[in-house]
């Protein structure tokens, strides 16, 4: 493995490009290095696998029928492709992946002989754990890391590490260490951030199981951008130990590390594969809870649901694509005879000022701290940064000019705030989240009184390559619900936890159709002017004739800790489309 020593700046730029050269030559030289199997032809035997489910596939290897090996190098051999086409891989660990299938992995587990690709920020033994920046390479980790070793012991097989943003707060996935990653429907744009890597990965086809992490939408963007499914658990359910992370220590808005999967049955099955293996007994920071069939179940046989549609968050209006994505999705519902609500919860907007301001509350000094002179910097978290530096006074007088001049109070009300929070000033906001959790957990419970929610995942597709720095704040339909499952307390028993005023928002992604030029234009009535700041961010960007053809996707929003019952309805979903206009239609494996 590359070292390198530390430098200080500005001469560490001179390190910073060794260190870029010497990672992207490494992976190169691991690429071309590798057994002629994953360089050649698919073979009619590696289609048929390619076309089977993983519990099919598991199946398989229990009996014999199957080896892992086979399977390894069969999505091994697509992962490569996928590369060459997005350049979706960090760290290419399929030597080692074959070493671990032959002598490490659990072969009796529930996930036996599965090939698992990994977002760049969980550890894996003898690999680095860069997450985008120069300063973490030739550190490779003495051992794998809680999320690895769980996986291991249930039979899967990791084999290579996803792309992602440098600053892991983007929406795009490129950094100097690694290069841009690209959106496998159209290299123009973005899979997806911060786990886009997956996105890409999963969409192509060079994996079917994937994991990623999400603090404002991270593992939900790149489903809704490159046309998979994703599922964001709540805070405590699913492992996260055995990470590295651009901001260590930021807890006013909890990240948690979640599946993702090219199908939905996959998401399922790996799901409830991951709860069966106990991760309480690995990581301390999982909830003692197990897979509970009987909600599954109750999801699967209710025969009337009452769906809440979040039509739009009051800060961005969902561009004709998402709108008509969403659209699609209520008249399957309503055709299956289910009760499908317009809803207002307790403002949207408020959670996005509530969530940025505690995200950034150290100034973004903690994500800034681990560049060095020269390396590129993610648009969208520059401008952040940018904001946060200019001094108070003239901030003050911009906000009041922004609100008073502009009239946009909706970019008045983000910037009035957006400095270096002291603690005293963290405490109050706070205070603010968890006011504003109870407000809606309240409002869910005796207002609304909804089976679950349904909105865009975004307020337009995937954003093209520097498309961030415009929609840096066009996040809140993700990020609202990051902000409602941060964590006040622990219920003090594990058969109450459903239901103490600790909301935690499980949410899945669901792929459901396509841009269309012919029915996605915007409407003669559009008027650019006329948005807020935020809003133009998002709209600069939106164009249906360039966007043809990019995936649309619906998030499924259900309460805490409700991974069964979300997942359970999501397949109900799905099966509503196939008799009512029809599912999503992957990209085809090449």
């Amino acid at each position: 493995m590359l070292q390198f020593s530390t430098i200080l700046p500005p001469f560490d730029y001179f390190e910073h490009r060794r260190a870029c050269q010497g990672k992207q030559t490494e992976r190169a030289t691991r690429i071309a290095s590798l057994p002629s199997a994953y360089l050649t032809p698919v073979a009619s035997k590696e289609r048929a696998i390619l076309q089977e489910p993983i519990e099919s596939l598991v199946r398989d290897v229990h009996s014999g029928s199957l080896k892992p090996i086979d399977i390894l190098r069969t999505y091994g051999k697509i992962a490569i492709r996928a590369h060459e086409k997005t350049n979706c891989l960090t760290e290419v660990m399929l030597p080692e992946a074959e070493e671990w299938a032959e002598h490490e992995v659990n072969l009796k587990g529930p996930l036996a002989g599965i090939p698992i690709s990994l977002k760049d920020s969980i550890a894996v033994r003898d690999f680095d754990v860069s997450v985008g920046y120069s300063c973490n390479t030739g550190k490779p980790y003495a051992q794998d890391g809680t999320m690895v070793k769980i996986l291991k012991d249930a039979g899967a097989i990791p084999y290579v590490k996803t792309n992602l943003p440098v600053t892991l707060l983007s929406f795009e996935s490129t950094n100097d260490v690694w290069g841009r990653c690209t959106n496998p429907h159209n290299k123009n744009y973005s899979p997806g951030g911060s786990t886009g890597g997956e996105g890409a990965l999963l969409a192509y086809g060079g994996g079917r199981i994937g994991i990623g992490s999400d603090v404002a939408g991270s593992v939900r963007a790149p489903a809704h951008f490159s046309g998979i499914y994703s599922l964001r658990c709540s805070t405590g359910r699913w492992p996260k130990m055995g990470m590295n992370t651009s901001m260590p220590g930021q807890e006013g808005i909890p990240s948690v590390f979640s599946p993702m999967a090219r199908t939905l049955a996959d998401l399922v099955y790996f799901s409830k594969s991951m709860i069966s293996m106990k991760p309480w007994n690995y990581d301390h920071s999982v909830h003692p809870i197990e897979w509970r069939d009987d909600q599954e179940l109750d999801a699967k046989q209710k025969e009337k649901f009452r769906v809440g549609v979040l039509r739009t968050d009051g800060v961005i209006d969902p561009a004709p694509a998402c709108a008509r994505a969403l659209e699609q999705v209520v008249a399957a519902l309503r055709a299956e005879g289910h009760e499908v609500v317009d809803i207002s919860p307790p403002s949207p907007y408020e959670a996005l000022v509530i969530a940025s301001t505690l995200l950034n509350s150290d100034g973004c000094k903690t994500f800034r701290s681990f560049f060095r002179t020269g390396e590129w910097d993610d648009p969208g978290a520059a401008q952040m940064s940018f904001y946060m530096k200019i001094p108070r006074p003239f901030k003050y007088v911009y906000y009041l000019w922004v609100k008073y001049v502009r009239r946009d109070d909706i970019w008045a009300g983000l910037l009035r705030n957006w400095h270096h929070k002291s603690a005293f000033e963290q405490w109050k906001w706070v205070a603010k989240r968890e006011a504003y959790k109870a407000r809606w957990h309240d409002w869910w419970q005796n207002e609304a009184k909804l089976d679950f929610m349904l909105t865009p995942p975004n307020a337009t597709p995937a954003v093209p390559h520097g498309g961030m720095r415009d929609a840096v704040s066009s996040c809140g339909y993700t990020f609202l619900f990051n902000l409602v499952s941060a964590l006040a307390h622990f219920p003090t028993s594990i058969h109450n936890i459903h239901v103490t005023s600790q909301l935690d928002y499980t949410c899945g992604i669901i792929p459901v159709t396509h841009v269309d030029k012919a029915l996605d234009q915007l409407p003669p009535t559009f008027s650019f002017r006329d948005l807020n700041g935020v809003a133009q961010g998002a709209y600069k960007h939106y164009n249906a004739d360039d966007m043809h053809g990019l995936p649309v996707a619906v998030q499924v929003v259900g309460q805490r800790l409700q991974e069964e019952k979300v997942l359970a309805i999501m397949t109900r979903i799905e099966e509503a489309l196939d008799q009512h206009g029809g599912r999503y239609e992957l990209l085809a494996i090449e």
